[in-house]
């Protein structure tokens, strides 16, 4: 696996858009370098940019865009809403895939040291490169922000990581780290009190609020035995928040960075906000997220919300993500476009290789019934799969639904969400098995003319002559896998859509042939012999399988029908 890392700078400039253009430029000067977002704010004056790619070119397009923001912003000019102390206030790298922790915190510490040493820019570490535990700690390196930082440089504490010690008023600071995916999300409140705001931000946020006696607003700080102030933790761990108004809209905000969101999703947040600003007499109008954020946590918001409905969570990644999008208001202050702001959706869409799944149902007949040798048999098994257990799953849905059986939904969405783990699978595999063929190929037409070449080509041959033989196989696995779902659905599902359940269980045996026939012409050409006779026992046995329970499902779909 590639390695993969993201980037998402922070510039304190967030209404010039030819300054924020000569920074993305320069960022996207840098082959290999993809540029996902860029994310401008008028009231803090900010922007969030977030770049992807391999871990040497990104460290490399952060340093150009740091050096670009050095000559078009003057931080003594600079006023805006959010925290900060530096033309290029913050720099995280986050690991993406391929690439350890460990291996991201040493980029970013050299990111951190030739942005100090060349740019003469004051540089912290914080999150996961902290060099002080502190330090880990973003609040903490931007204390003071950037009118105090001058005296901060004149202390022990306040010594930068790298740079200089000297006040450098122009660029100020930047917090440069290493961290796990960070969400910055926004809570769009019915009202412009930053005061009421912020009190529901000190609700929410893990850190919480200072104790006090009488008003918890005004009355008297209590403080323990060593003279700190107690405090009272807010409702969500890994989170921070503050309140302001965003004079753009004309609206108050609940501001937060969720730092972890295994632990604290977005649609939690959001949840427990509105909980907290309804108790305070406020109501959350919407929700905006400010970046980019991963697919799998937009597909649990979807599901969240569905469940709380008490309907079927088994529906398609675009009817989760709609659900999502409308729950928690995000098209409240501009429309919400998945493949701007979910990140695998951002980093595949200018993708040139055009994906089979996408092609109108037309165009993939009409592209297998062509000349060209791809795609074909495997390709066709992976899309008859699908369709039967896109089939099972609707059985499922539909089921969930039925008049009668509302105690019933909760089944009948664990069976949905079953179906829709293999059809996502059999649909990438289509994909898969189009490019298994065309790399097979591509190892045929290598040169063989010295002995190191054919060495070479040999190897790759029976490299993609393994991967030929993988694709299908895992084929005839998730295909035989979704029959215990038709099956189920045949016994226990709506009985007006029986059928469907019997047309679904042809099509998964027929994947699972079809694909076996794959995996038949493909191992004649391995090396490996031990491989080769494993696999095919095995995909025999799934084979013989398959068309039992085939017999099985028709039995029972026959006899329903009568």
């Amino acid at each position: 696996m590639a390695q993969l890392i993201e980037c998402v700078p922070n510039f304190s400039e967030g209404r010039d858009m030819s300054v924020i253009k000569q920074i993305t430029d320069s960022i996207e000067s840098v082959e290999g370098v993809k540029l996902l977002n860029v994310d401008p704010g008028k009231s803090t004056n900010r922007t969030v940019v977030t770049f992807v790619g391999p871990p040497n070119e990104v460290c490399e397009a952060a340093f150009l865009a740091a050096q670009t923001a050095t000559k078009v912003i003057d931080m003594r000019k600079h006023k805006g809403e959010h925290p900060r102390f530096g033309a290029i206030d913050v720099c995280p790298l986050i690991p993406i895939s391929g690439i350890t922790m460990d291996e991201t915190v040493e980029y970013a510490r050299k990111l951190g040291k030739r942005i100090g040493g060349e740019l003469g820019i004051h540089v912290y570490c914080y999150e996961y490169a902290a060099f002080h535990e502190k330090r880990r700690n973003l609040a903490y390196c931007r204390a003071g922000e950037y009118e105090g930082l001058e005296n901060k440089l004149k202390t022990t504490e306040g010594k930068p990581d790298f740079g200089p010690t000297t006040f450098n008023a122009r660029s100020g600071a930047v917090a440069v780290g290493a961290r796990d995916f960070l969400v910055a999300y926004n809570v769009n409140l019915n009202t412009t009190s930053t005061r009421r705001a912020n009190a529901i931000a000190f609700d929410v946020r893990e850190k919480g609020r200072v104790k006090r006696e009488g008003d918890p607003l005004t009355g008297k700080i209590l403080r323990d035995e060593n003279g700190n102030p107690v405090t009272l933790p807010g409702s969500l761990k890994h989170v921070k928040a503050i309140g302001w108004y965003i004079e753009e809209f004309g609206i108050a905000q609940i501001s937060m960075n969720l730092t972890n969101i295994k632990e604290t999703p977005v649609h939690v947040a959001f949840d427990e906000v509105s909980e907290k600003t309804e108790a305070r007499g406020i109501r959350v109008t919407g929700s905006e997220l400010v970046g980019l954020i991963p697919l799998q946590a937009m597909l649990d918001a979807g599901k969240y919300f569905l469940k709380k409905q008490r309907r079927s969570a088994g529906v398609s990644d675009k009817e989760l993500i709609k659900i999502a999008v409308k729950s928690m208001g995000l098209d409240d202050l501009y429309p919400f476009k998945p493949e701007e702001k979910i990140i695998e959706y951002a980093i595949d869409k200018d993708n040139k290789e055009k994906k089979l799944p996408g092609l109108k149902l037309a165009d993939f007949i009409f592209l297998t019934a062509s000349e060209s040798p791809a795609p074909g048999g495997g390709s066709v098994a992976a899309c008859m799969g699908s369709l039967g257990a896109a089939l099972g799953t609707m059985v499922a849905n539909l089921s969930s639904h039925k008049r009668g059986w509302d105690e019933r939904w909760q089944e009948f969405s664990d069976w949905a969400e079953k179906g829709k783990n293999c059809y996502d699978e059999l649909l990438r595999l289509i994909d898969e098995d189009t490019r298994a063929f065309n790399n097979l190929m591509a190892a045929f037409a290598m040169p063989k003319t010295t002995d190191k070449e054919k060495t070479e080509r040999q190897n790759a041959i029976q490299q993609a002559t393994r991967c030929a033989i993988d694709v299908p196989f895992r084929v005839m696995t998730i295909a035989y896998k979704s029959m215990d779902i038709i099956k189920a659905m045949a016994e226990t599902g709506n009985p007006n859509s029986v059928s469907d359940a019997g047309v679904a269980a042809l099509a998964a045996r027929s994947a699972v042939m079809g694909a076996f026939l794959n995996v038949r012409i493909n191992a004649s050409g391995l090396e490996d012999k031990a491989f080769v006779t494993d696999i095919l026992k095995r995909g025999e046995e799934i084979q013989n399988k398959a068309i039992e329970l085939e017999k099985t499902i028709l039995e029972i779909v026959n006899a329903k029908i009568g």
